[in-house]
């Protein structure tokens, strides 16, 4: 155990590993590259106001451009960059182009993030 001079309340006076946690937990760890390639998606707020749209009902890049007072450029930029996650997906209507979420897991995701918002909130 070694003592250490610590003026930061989040950190440990002293450095001192517990062997057995991290031989019980070294190597368990799964790749996490397309999580957090998920979570970036996901990061940006247009995105995510975006996908709570969806959540809703299917919508046309019209709808949603209008819904959020943004051009049909910029909602179609974010759209693709959903789709290309495999968030989002879309199907053709004649000269329409309708956007739904790919699954339901995307629906729980946003549902788990909301839960998590309002609880950190009423902390506060």
């Amino acid at each position: 155990m070694e003592e250490r001079k610590n003026s930061s309340p989040d950190l440990c006076d002293v450095f001192c590993i517990d062997e057995e946690k991290v031989k019980n937990l070294m190597g368990t760890v799964p790749h996490m590259g397309d999580l957090a390639e998920l979570f970036k998606v996901l990061a940006d707020e247009t995105r995510v106001k975006i996908v709570y749209l969806l959540s809703k009902e299917e919508l046309c890049v019209c709808d949603i451009a209008a819904i959020l007072g943004m051009t049909i450029s910029n909602v179609s930029h974010h759209l693709r960059v959903l789709r290309v996650a495999h968030l989002v997906k879309f199907r053709r209507e004649g000269k329409q182009v309708y956007y739904s979420l790919d699954d339901d897991h995307v629906i729980q995701i946003i549902k788990e993030g909301f839960e998590h918002v309002n609880h950190t909130s009423q902390r506060r």
